[in-house]
């Protein structure tokens, strides 16, 4: 039973971004930002949201292949 459910909520492959990629993410502390994929791993992407103002440094977040779609 526990084998279902856990097929069922797993992201299908066409859905995950790739690198390079503009993603909008729609839920957590980041939701609705635009970011670009830097990274695909397995269960989550990594991104750069931005840069911090004075230091010019790119600002990198996680965000789970559940909380974003594809532009």
């Amino acid at each position: 039973m526990e084998e279902e459910n856990v097929e069922q909520q797993a992201v299908k492959p066409e859905n995950i971004a790739e690198v390079g990629e503009t993603i909008s993410i729609v839920r957590g502390e980041h939701k609705g930002k635009k970011a670009e994929v830097l990274i695909v791993r397995e269960n989550s992407v990594i991104v750069r949201i931005g840069n911090h103002p004075s230091t010019g440094e790119p600002i990198k977040t996680v965000v789970n292949h559940k909380n974003y779609k594809r532009k």
